[in-house]
């Protein structure tokens, strides 16, 4: 269960299993699966290509939400699957101590294998219970501070922000602050145009939290307000191969260029050209590391008149030829 650098088998580059306590928050699991969702694949089609997710638990069972529904276990616990996370969806406190306790034994596994883990919402409770935050601060809803107080004086917590990463140790105070925590998790496995996608699809609001001035720093824009901004990205995105001019993505955003370039330079530090250039650059890459694909079809398929153009480029932004950096990970494995 050791974490792995490189993608992982068929070019996953962000994996995480998710272990779901009795009565935990449908919107938790919802919110983290539709983020991952978005990032894994190109356009809507939401293929588990770039990121993958799995309920894991005893086959056959299914946990019941606190609204109700019940979600399937998709995975055993005992399979040989390699994640990047484990992720801890915490239930009503009341139901603390009924989960199954093979899910304990599997934390406890993957904390000892170095796996970090994620305790979302009433997550860090559970992580806390079975003694897999001492030496760490937890991220706890206001809502939940005396109750954390009162089982776990011992251990620091904070409130300030949507999710707090404390070495191996990431926790999140549920709600939609699993979609700021699943966006950081995308940017850094998968890019900040995976991570920009994830924003502008689920429309994430404009905010002056803290968490809010982070996604800032991490992506390079302010927010997803501009309808403008998020329009023309979706284009660039399902118009990877074969790029479309600016003007042309203008027109159909229904503005001109000059506006165009202010939104862009505005909210992401990037004229529209250069950052249409860097999504195509980021798909190459996740061809190379990921297909035996010739240079010239990758070049191709990231919308690259010729292999030289592609490669110039490529070496420009990554500091290493195409070649070299496949050479590169096939020697690592």
């Amino acid at each position: 269960m050791a974490r792995l650098d490189a993608p992982g088998a068929g070019g996953v580059e962000l994996r995480i299993g998710i272990l779901l306590w009795p009565q935990f928050p449908l919107l938790s699991l919802a919110g983290l699966c539709d983020a991952l969702r978005h990032a894994a694949d190109i356009g809507d089609q939401s293929q588990q290509l770039r990121c993958s997710w799995t309920v894991l638990g005893t086959p056959g069972e299914r946990i019941a939400a606190s609204c109700g529904i019940e979600v399937p276990v998709q995975q055993s616990l005992g399979s040989e699957a390699t994640f990047d996370y484990i992720a801890v969806i915490g239930g009503l406190l009341p139901q603390l101590d009924k989960a199954d306790r093979r899910q304990v034994r599997f934390l406890k596994q993957a904390a000892a294998s170095g796996v970090p883990l994620l305790g979302i919402c009433t997550g860090s409770f559970v992580l806390a219970h079975h003694g897999l935050m001492d030496g760490h601060t937890a991220c706890v809803h206001p809502f939940h501070v005396a109750d954390w107080q009162r089982l776990f004086p011992a251990l620091p917590h904070s409130t300030h922000g949507d999710y707090l990463v404390d070495g191996d140790r990431i926790t999140c105070a549920g709600g939609v602050s699993i979609i700021e925590l699943a966006t950081e998790l995308v940017r850094r496995h998968c890019g900040a145009d995976r991570a920009a996608k994830v924003v502008h699809q689920m429309t994430v609001s404009r905010r002056a939290a803290s968490s809010h001035v982070a996604r800032r720093h991490a992506l390079g824009y302010a927010g997803a307000d501009n309808d403008k901004l998020r329009q023309a990205i979706l284009l660039m995105e399902k118009n990877i191969a074969t790029p479309l001019e600016i003007g042309v993505i203008a027109r159909l955003v229904d503005c001109n260029r000059r506006q165009l370039e202010r939104v862009f330079v505005a909210e992401t530090g990037l004229s529209p050209a250069e950052f249409y250039r860097r999504s195509r650059l980021k798909f190459g890459r996740w061809l190379l590391t990921t297909t035996d694909a010739a240079i010239s079809v990758i070049a191709a398929d990231s919308g690259f008149a010729d292999s030289a153009h592609f490669i110039r480029l490529f070496q420009q932004h990554y500091g290493m030829a195409p070649g070299r950096l496949r050479a590169a990970l096939v020697a690592k494995v």
